[in-house]
């Protein structure tokens, strides 16, 4: 059993767990990280394939308003992105020899766009601060102290002056990521909203005509809206449905719909008006001009297809409000991130838990969801700096 003195143990090897042990271990104190995996990073070197988006250029008022979730503190996000925001991840990726770019969509990317050489570096760099590692370390049990007792599928038991939770969500569990902490948790007494997909695909039911002319393709420059939350960005066709930003960022008012849909303006740039003057020539085969006329993708022109329309006025009107009914989003294990997990409610303001002192938590496990573009992984980084600094209050290192 190791010995509690001065101890933090750090559960989860993902971005969250990794930053907290940063912090914890560059302020003095003793840090392990437990993961479940042979290896530390499994989903952030998934996440950078699509080349790692770290964080993103939106100003501070902006970037705060893109977390959601229920009953978040008024500020947190605020407060929290002015300690450790875009410009502090930047410079941390800087710190470490990875040079990174602004992308026109205001993206924030490492120029390698890989997530490798920036994860070695990282793990050089806790080695160094004196991290240790416990690999195939499952967490099962947790018994109140301080000091804490851990207990891990293993048989291995751990002491720790304080604990720092970060399992992450319940998507991707092939990563480790799948969610078994919430059965933990709730026999400690602490409350969780049930974990569900966030950015994720969505489904519906496409004609064989519409998947034989559209699957695979991309729509691109649209205004989408789900009851009357809009979203601006791309879909993408799928056998099963829809994927793409403008979605995934339309989950969370999806998910709050008796019937969801969506509403799609594939003409964002034209008005209806615009739009029928263009046909003002055309007198039957009003699509197949409009195609051209309209310059309409292959899977835009596909999905207005579904039924003949016999004037400009009608088929404008779709091209600028077309209802897609769906009938649910894709399974949790495939979402590129959750939302549900610890209720804002069992948290105070370093992140510990209130109910039991000395245990921190951050990253996905916590009751937020942003959409794609950076959000994410900010979110992971900025509540980890948190919840270390709370850690190392506890354990008198701070």
């Amino acid at each position: 059993m190791t010995n509690a003195a001065r101890h933090i143990a750090v559960i989860g090897g993902g971005p969250a767990g990794l930053r907290a042990a940063e912090v914890a271990a560059a302020a003095g104190a003793r840090v392990t990280v437990f993961d479940a995996k042979p290896s530390v990073g499994r989903k952030f070197l998934i996440a950078g394939r699509g080349g790692l988006n770290l964080t993103h250029s939106a100003g501070l008022e902006r970037f705060a308003s893109r977390y959601a979730g229920p009953d978040q503190p008024a500020g947190f996000w605020h407060d929290r992105l002015s300690e450790f925001g875009p410009t502090e991840l930047r410079q941390w990726a800087a710190d470490l020899g990875i040079e990174t770019f602004q992308a026109s969509s205001g993206r924030i990317y490492p120029t390698a766009l890989k997530a490798a050489p920036l994860l070695r570096r990282w793990v050089q760099r806790l080695r160094a601060l004196g991290v240790r590692f416990e690999m195939n370390h499952r967490w099962t049990a947790l018994t109140p102290g301080p000091p804490w007792r851990l207990g891990f599928s293993n048989n291995a038991t751990v002491s720790a002056a304080a604990v720092i939770l970060a399992l992450g969500g319940g998507s991707w569990p092939q990563t480790g990521s799948d969610g078994a902490w919430v059965s933990i948790l709730a026999s400690l007494g602490i409350a969780c909203h049930p974990l569900v997909a966030a950015n994720c695909g969505w489904e519906c039911a496409w004609p064989a005509p519409v998947l034989a002319s559209a699957e695979g393709h991309p729509l691109k420059n649209l205004h989408v809206r789900a009851g009357e939350t809009p979203a601006i960005g791309e879909l993408l066709v799928t056998r099963y449905g829809l994927e793409g930003g403008a979605i995934y960022q339309l989950g969370r008012a999806l998910r709050a719909m008796p019937q969801p849909a969506i509403a799609i303006d594939f003409k964002p740039a034209h008005s209806h008006a615009q739009l029928v003057a263009k046909m003002q020539s055309v007198r039957r085969d009003f699509l197949t001009e409009a195609r051209v006329r309209w310059r309409l993708s292959p899977a835009a022109h596909a999905i207005l297809a579904r039924k003949p329309w016999a004037d400009a006025g009608a088929l404008a009107s779709e091209a600028k409000h077309c209802v897609i009914a769906l009938s649910g989003p894709r399974p949790l294990a495939e979402a590129i991130s959750s939302a549900g997990g610890v209720c804002w409610s069992e948290l105070d303001a370093m992140l510990m838990l209130n109910q039991l002192p000395g245990v921190f938590v951050a990253g996905e496990m916590i009751d937020w969801e942003a959409p794609t573009g950076g959000y994410l992984l900010q979110g992971c980084f900025t509540t980890a700096t948190r919840a270390a600094h709370g850690a190392l209050a506890f354990a008198g290192e701070d």
